[in-house]
């Protein structure tokens, strides 16, 4: 079976979702536009399960939760799709590659014991719900967390939350490198210890011990010092799914390279969400961001651009990235380059700190703002205002931030020509979702990619 569709959509995660929003807004019908995801399940918001989804009795484990992106951007119950079960040929006009990322696996290192029952991962609902019924085991118990990035620090504060003991292993100086500064990085490691999580800094996982059922009982460290071990929660980056296009399209940064209109390197596609490699006007060069709020703004973007050319200039994006751990709430915005100024009460429990390179503020950071306050210096980093004496900013801290001009509304990451002669030839299991004038169809199994040479993702 072979059927062709205006749009379709490769990958089903948040980016897909968003895009099929903005998509069904501007009046696409129900037998235009087409979803093909690896889950079977429709498009739902990722950052929750990496925070209320562990918690305790949360609703968000409710039946429920297996939810889509809808109108007004709420989220909606599954009833809108059912599955088919047939395989088919899919072809299409207009391409957006929203593949997304897979969790960086230990045998990429070298360490065996992944398939162990109690090591998890958390990238998807499956991840989701299988960390749940260990942690649900393990009560009491010993966990050690492999990271010290984003999904590391989460999980190990509903890790905490769900009573389990938490030792985070990772080889960095301090928590969260890419971004953190020494100064930020010790206030939250404070407050974790406080908890009772305890930090292993410079050193990483060598193997595991098991028992004879194969379940991991202790985690050897490559300083030679071993932790026995309930279960292992590992946090150790992501690698975006590109290799279904390599070869096709032009890559760069580990990306998909796209112009400021999100096409690639073929005319009739797009790339969208972890996947691409896109012109940040802001910080000067390329990049490939790796958070939610991009997938997001460059999904609603690409279906702007791709139903009113003439009218959609360019994505023009401010980098943010946001976090919420336990009471914490932070937000940074811009880049995080150049020289650092920090203000606030890093003993209580708002502080912040602002990027100066080349006489210019870049970046701003803040914890514990009112949404004024996360608008002030939003816009700070949008203006990038001239910076000659970087004492009298830090003087002033969030006071230098709220006093400048308001032009724009922060991103906020609350919610919360002719058919192409390429094919993406489905397997398994797809469903058709329609909610309103929402379509898509999704593939348990994901796709082939035909080109000068086939590939299997």
């Amino acid at each position: 079976m072979e059927r062709v569709f205006a749009y379709v959509i490769v990958g089903g995660g948040v980016a897909a979702g968003y895009a099929a929003l903005e998509f069904t807004k501007r009046g696409v019908s129900h037998a235009q536009l087409c979803i093909i995801s690896e889950e079977p399940v429709a498009p739902y918001e990722r950052p929750t399960l990496s925070k209320k989804f562990l918690h305790p009795e949360s609703p968000a484990r409710l039946p429920s939760f297996h939810t889509c992106v809808g109108a007004n951007e709420e989220l909606l119950t599954p009833t809108w799709y059912e599955e088919h079960a047939s395989g088919e040929t899919i072809r299409y006009e207009t391409l957006i590659i929203a593949t997304g990322a897979k969790a960086l696996k230990l045998e990429e290192f070298g360490v065996k014991g992944s398939e162990a029952e109690n090591v998890c991962y958390l990238r998807d609902l499956a991840d989701a719900d299988r960390l749940v019924n260990v942690m649900q085991s393990c009560t009491g118990g010993n966990a050690v967390v492999i990271g010290g990035g984003y999904i590391a620090m989460e999980c190990a504060a509903s890790l905490v939350t769900n009573k389990i003991n938490v030792t985070m292993v990772f080889p960095e100086a301090h928590c969260m490198p890419r971004l953190f500064t020494p100064k930020i990085a010790s206030y939250y490691e404070d407050y974790y210890q406080s908890k009772g999580v305890k930090f292993i800094r410079g050193t990483i996982l060598s193997s595991f011990e098991f028992d004879s059922n194969g379940k991991v009982t202790a985690v050897n460290l490559r300083d030679g010092s071993q932790i026995p071990v309930d279960m292992v929660v590992v946090g150790i980056g992501i690698r975006p799914n590109t290799s279904l296009f390599e070869g096709q399209l032009t890559m760069e940064k580990g990306g998909i390279k796209v112009n400021g209109k999100l096409q690639t390197s073929n005319d009739s596609v797009y790339a969208v969400g972890d996947v691409a490699v896109f012109p940040v006007d802001l910080c000067g060069r390329i990049r490939r961001l790796e958070h939610v709020d991009s997938a997001r703004k460059t999904a609603k973007h690409v279906a702007a651009v791709i139903m009113e050319p003439d009218k959609t200039g360019e994505f023009e994006y401010l980098p943010l990235f946001y976090s919420k751990a336990f009471s914490f709430s932070w937000r940074f915005y811009g880049d995080n380059a150049g020289e650092v100024v920090h203000f606030g009460d890093y003993l209580g429990t708002k502080f912040g700190a602002y990027w100066i390179n080349n006489g210019h503020l870049v970046g701003s950071f803040l914890e514990g703002g009112t949404e004024d306050e996360f608008e002030a210096i939003a816009n700070a980093a949008q203006l990038k205002p001239a910076v000659d004496d970087l004492a009298e900013v830090g003087r002033q801290g969030l006071n230098f931030a709220m006093t400048g001009n308001k032009k724009i509304k922060p991103q906020t990451p609350l919610i919360e020509a002719g058919t192409s002669s390429l094919v993406v030839e489905t397997l398994i299991y797809p469903w058709h979702a329609t909610a309103g004038g929402v379509v898509a169809a999704s593939v348990a199994a994901f796709a082939y990619w035909y080109g000068r040479r086939r590939r299997r993702w």
